[in-house]
């Protein structure tokens, strides 16, 4: 799975010529103010900044911010369940050790096991936990008191972020990209140490800050000859993963398939549906995926940081999305929903950047 991956991410940055594009890891100021202009035109336009809220009217803020991730797993219809990898969620105490793991067999799940805040985003917080060691040491490093997910840890070899988009009066949705994730490898030499290989790796070198912080304890060891060194677990780009436009991939089976999970859940139309899978053949086919998480009325198209992609794409991207955010907010006001109003989004904005503030550091 590891060769796999490495020669997919090789692959990545032989399609564009350059390992990033020159916008890709920009200050966020500088990349989203054109968004955030395009936001506030909208707001005025429409009566209302808060109006994404609306966009999916039975999640917290739509999505947009402070939501639960594991609230909206549960609101995924009894006909699709069997698509999602089962998770539970615990209220951490540095010694819940035993509650933990009572709730893991409650839902038959061993270790390894991914663990997760259920309110946060951009991966923050995300591992993968081994053994009983690695889940006290979670325990511990977590905020007391909050919820934590435990998810079964979904082993299909590959990840995607699959865009859909449906409007309260259509029957039917449609996936608007798709974003194939690729975690950085690194190959030892049985020579160099693995902060030398990450430091003379084509794309790593240029963003080692994602990379050695999180991988201190590791850095000074020598990684075996032709040994794969996974540099990032979680599948999310502000934290180092690759991502490749996928978009390409979709297919009426694998549209009818992601549509018919949305319309499993009460008023779900606007989100991003983050899937392991078996194989691109199967994908296509609408079979062969796991669903890990399902992100609402904030998250992206992801695909536009692929290092291929152009600034004004990526832009255009984000102003069709984030427009259609607020068209189909604007259709659920109609239908009796209330958005959060701005108060209200500030205010699980503001709760959901204090929790990530005291996470633990991601795989």
């Amino acid at each position: 799975m590891r060769l796999e991956t490495a020669v997919a991410t090789r692959q990545v940055a032989e399609k564009s010529g350059n390992p990033l594009s020159f916008f890709e890891f920009w200050p966020g100021w500088m990349f989203y103010t054109p968004v955030v202009i395009h936001w506030l035109i909208l707001g005025v336009r429409y009566g209302d900044f808060s109006l994404p809220t609306a966009a999916n009217p039975h999640i917290t803020t739509g999505g947009l911010c402070g939501e639960s991730k594991l609230s909206i797993l549960s609101q995924i219809g009894p006909e699709a369940q069997a698509l999602v990898a089962p998770a539970c969620g615990v209220t951490a105490q540095p010694n819940g050790i035993a509650v933990a793991e009572a709730a893991m067999q409650g839902l038959g799940l061993d270790y390894p096991v991914v663990a997760k805040p259920d309110i946060g985003c951009n991966g923050t917080g995300v591992r993968l936990i081994r053994d009983k060691a690695a889940m006290e040491r979670y325990l511990r490093a977590f905020p007391a008191g909050e919820t934590m997910i435990l998810q079964q840890y979904a082993d299909e070899p590959n990840e995607a972020g699959i865009f859909y988009v449906r409007h309260p009066d259509e029957p039917r949705g449609r996936i608007t990209s798709v974003t194939i994730k690729q975690p950085p490898v690194v190959v030892g030499d049985g020579r160099s140490t693995l902060r030398a290989l990450i430091l003379a790796d084509e794309r790593a070198r240029l963003v080692p800050h994602l990379y050695l912080d999180r991988l201190t304890d590791r850095l000074d060891s020598i990684p075996e000859q032709g040994e794969n060194i996974q540099l990032v677990f979680v599948g999310n780009h502000c934290k180092g993963s690759i991502f490749q436009d996928g978009t390409a991939l979709v297919t009426p089976a694998l549209t009818e398939a992601i549509d018919r999970l949305a319309c499993s859940m009460p008023d779900f139309f606007f989100g991003r549906i983050d899937v392991r899978f078996a194989s691109t053949v199967a994908l296509q086919r609408g079979v062969g995926f796991r669903v890990i998480e399902i992100n609402g009325a904030g998250s992206e198209a992801t695909h536009i940081w692929d290092p291929s992609t152009k600034l004004l794409d990526a832009w255009r991207t984000q102003f069709f999305h984030y427009g259609a955010a607020f068209r189909i907010g604007a259709a659920n006001r109609r239908r009796g929903f209330s958005p959060s109003g701005v108060r209200g989004m500030y205010r699980d904005w503001m709760n959901q950047r204090r929790l990530m503030a005291l996470y633990p550091l991601n795989d």
